[in-house]
């Protein structure tokens, strides 16, 4: 069985792939909306309700609540995508 070994810089080259992917996507899904949801915000993500709110309570995401609706601006989640939500 043949073992590879995966340096720093192939999960670097991997995450900017990545990261590159999901803005591509954001970008089609989204391209006018300056405001999004939760629904909309996990599905792009692809996270947790859970997770979501962690983002909120922890101050990594921004967000407004009119009502019982919660909204991002889409401009932070890009910015959130950018610094690779863990570096």
């Amino acid at each position: 069985m043949a073992l590879e070994i995966i340096t720093k810089e192939d999960l670097q080259d991997f995450r900017f792939l990545l990261l590159n992917d999901i803005k591509e996507l954001m970008g089609k899904s989204t391209e006018q909306k300056e405001w999004l949801k939760s629904p909309e915000v996990r599905k792009l993500l692809k996270i947790s309700p859970g997770t979501l709110q962690n983002l909120r309570i922890n101050g990594t995401l921004r967000f407004t609540k009119i009502g019982s609706i919660i909204y991002y601006r889409q401009q932070d989640i890009h910015k959130l995508l950018e610094s690779g939500m863990n570096s």
